[in-house]
């Protein structure tokens, strides 16, 4: 086979590939974009609370108190303000959780919401959850009587049945997201820490 015939099919087969992973990255940053133009944050603080959320799962998790399977601790950020919900099996835990934490850069308040419990929920209950959160995000569509309201805009966290609400909305929102999150089947009790832009 000719070399230069040869070279230019290995291109073609090594470009084909290459492209579908750029085609992949540029869509991941046009769905983040499309995801920041609807937030209610601007993108710089998008990106604090992603990076806010990270740092203060890794601070725990770093915690050789919580290296155990029945403990488990969610780290939710929007706007600074920090969410922690799950479980542990003892108080000084989650003050510990909350210790870890509330030092970080760029947190604003912590809302401690762990569940102290002799038995933590298994797998499979936590599989539920994470069932039961996208069932709450997709009966928020339901809400089309507010002008300017846009359910990206509020995140959705499940534990043992709890639902946890977090975002920037107004109190007529937080109303309506409440009463649908809470006729959800399954939901035991919603709790919220939603920031008002109506304050």
């Amino acid at each position: 086979m000719n070399r230069a015939l040869y070279k230019l099919i290995l291109l073609l087969a090594l470009a084909t590939p290459l492209q579908g992973c750029l085609l992949a990255v540029a869509g991941a940053g046009v769905a983040a974009g499309v995801g920041v133009a609807h937030d209610r944050r601007d993108a710089g603080t998008v990106l604090a609370d992603r990076r806010l959320a990270l740092n203060a799962s890794d601070a725990i998790n770093r915690d050789k108190a919580f290296v155990n399977d029945d403990n488990f601790v969610h780290t939710v950020v929007y706007n600074g303000s920090l969410l922690l919900c799950g479980q542990l099996r003892s108080a000084e835990l989650k003050q510990r959780a909350q210790a870890q934490v509330e030092h970080l850069d760029g947190v604003k308040r912590v809302v401690n919401e762990i569940e102290v419990t002799d038995e933590p929920i298994g797998f499979w209950r936590r599989r539920a959850d994470n069932t039961m959160t996208a069932r709450v995000k997709t009966a928020l569509l339901d809400i089309t009587s507010l002008n300017d309201f846009d359910p990206s805009r509020v995140n959705v966290t499940t534990v043992d049945s709890v639902v946890y609400l977090m975002g920037m909305v107004s109190r007529d929102e937080a109303d309506a997201v409440v009463e649908v999150a809470r006729n959800v089947t399954g939901v035991a009790k919603v709790v919220k820490v939603f920031e008002y832009t109506d304050a």
